[in-house]
């Protein structure tokens, strides 16, 4: 049987136990009304007893009882989404009103990969130090897996770059996706000279960049055994085109590390755009949700520019 056509209240707000709705999330995430009881430390036919409630509230069933636990209605999909919404609402309050008021100290500490380029991401340090200039801001760059094992020990709040795979203590938005080419500089054989197969390039003297080598262009080099012999190493990007701009060797490049040298003619990419690996470069933080303000702020500044780049 469906459910009664949901009423409109037009007191609802100030008639509803807002309290209802933070259970009503406690009971979706952790997946049924006993383990909510469990995790909050409350009897079984409490948790119920709200649920039931809300949903007299709202006039419509929000949860169905399963095998494995509870799924939601259409109704409590909706429901879901407006909680979660007024929750970080209620989370952003101290942070918004400490920045209004103007009472924002602090530090942000942020670590990335090298060779990063972002507008959204350099954007949002200009405006966020416009709105809160108090607050300082330290950047340390340090190769992709060093960027990852920092925020899982809690030496940095934020980090920019890439993963080969998840980590559950770390979360992920999609900042955005990096593309490599292979370049030499202009008194390399190759020069102007685009390669049709990977092979062919086995015998170049490669300049690599270490620990900072993506996953992705490590298991390509693999495969065709590319960087077999090595006539450089620097574990910054820059420093990696700067061996390979003076002739050191061929070597992979983020393009738009390379894009300037490109045009001067100092570079030349050796591959055609459909061999180009590319993969994604992640803004991340730690999954906990309790952050200081300074670096909550931060944080919302540079995902509201991503979200926005994204809706455009």
């Amino acid at each position: 049987m469906s459910d009664p056509t949901p009423f409109t209240d037009k007191k609802f707000a100030s008639r509803v136990d807002w309290n209802l709705m933070r259970t009503f999330v406690d009971i979706v995430r952790a997946g049924g009304i006993g383990a909510a009881a469990r995790q909050l430390n409350r009897q079984q036919p409490s948790i119920s007893a709200a649920l039931k409630r809300l949903e007299e509230h709202v006039g419509a069933s929000l949860l169905r009882r399963t095998a494995t636990g509870v799924e939601m209605t259409a109704a409590g999909k909706a429901m879901m989404a407006l909680c979660e919404d007024m929750l970080e609402s209620a989370r952003m309050m101290p942070h918004q009103i400490a920045q209004a008021t103007k009472r924002v100290e602090g530090i942000v500490r942020i670590q990335i990969v090298s060779g990063l380029v972002s507008i959204e991401f350099d954007e949002a340090i200009a405006s966020f130090h416009r709105r809160n200039p108090e607050i300082h801001i330290e950047i340390r760059v340090s190769p992709w897996r060093q960027v990852l094992d920092a925020l899982e020990r809690g030496e940095v709040e934020i980090g920019v770059g890439y993963d080969n795979g998840v980590r559950g203590s770390l979360m992920y938005e999609p900042l955005l996706v990096e593309r490599q080419q292979l370049y030499c500089a202009r008194s390399h054989p190759y020069f102007g000279y685009r390669a049709s197969r990977f092979n062919e390039l086995k015998d170049e003297g490669f300049v690599l960049t270490g620990d900072d080598e993506i996953e992705l262009i490590t298991q390509l080099r693999r495969r065709y055994r590319l960087g077999t012999k090595v006539n450089g190493l620097a574990e910054d990007i820059n420093e990696a085109r700067r061996l390979i701009v003076h002739g050191v060797g061929i070597g992979f490049l983020p393009i738009y590390v390379a894009e300037d040298d490109v045009a001067k003619g100092k570079l030349w990419p050796m591959l055609h755009a459909d061999f180009e690996p590319f993969y994604d470069i992640f803004l991340l933080a730690r999954s906990q949700p309790a952050r200081d303000t300074a670096t909550q702020l931060f944080w919302d500044e540079v995902i509201r520019r991503i979200r926005a780049q994204h809706r455009s």
